[in-house]
């Protein structure tokens, strides 16, 4: 797996807010939920949750972060590199489920915003 700056950001970013909101304890329950979710993907995009992203170009899937009993809003959005030997996947975005992703997701190939 290969997260991007945006990627890494958003993660750091809804740690910092979850801290601030709900406190230490929670942070680190949320973190390990991501993480959790983000190591699913190393198996590959058959994963089971993943769904595809019809509306946006690029191949872009996604996975929610709330699997195996455990609780969150957030989908990692990732897609397929091109031009690698093996499955090799792009970590693009860690969104909200609530946000339009289609306005906060890479729309091209290289990654390159909309």
């Amino acid at each position: 797996m290969r997260p991007t700056k945006k990627a890494d950001k958003d993660f750091a970013d809804i740690l910092y807010w979850t801290l601030r909101q709900f406190g230490k304890a929670q942070a680190t329950a949320y973190r390990q939920t991501i993480e959790s979710a983000l190591e699913a993907l190393q198996g590959g995009p058959t994963v089971p949750g993943i769904r595809r992203l019809d509306g946006v170009s690029g191949g872009l899937m996604t996975l929610h972060v709330a699997r195996q009993g455990r609780k969150g809003r957030h989908l990692i959005v990732f897609r397929v590199a091109p031009n690698t030997d093996h499955p090799t996947l792009d970590i693009l975005r860690i969104l909200h489920d609530a946000m339009d992703l289609p306005r906060h997701v890479p729309d091209t190939e290289d990654g390159s915003p909309v």
